[in-house]
């Protein structure tokens, strides 16, 4: 299991990311506060509050390197 912290602040960017994610065959977790979501859910996206990072929970080890690589665009470093 990984965390990074990702940026969603537009509409194209959450579509973008949907796809993304959809594209893999594990589970994707956005934790914001005290809300969990699965990062495959465009509307579950869009009811979290986007002015701010999001913490992206991988549930995955043996692709991990790939996922990072094509997620690098929704990246950011603290």
């Amino acid at each position: 299991m990984t965390t990074v912290k990702i940026s969603l602040n537009s509409i194209d960017k959450v579509k973008n990311f949907v796809n993304t994610v959809s594209g893999f065959d594990t589970e994707f977790d956005l934790v914001s506060g005290r809300y969990v979501i699965d990062a495959k859910s465009i509307m579950g996206i869009f009811s979290l509050d986007l002015s701010k990072p999001i913490n992206l929970t991988i549930h995955s080890s043996d692709q991990i390197h790939e996922i990072l690589r094509e997620l690098s665009p929704f990246i950011v470093m603290d």
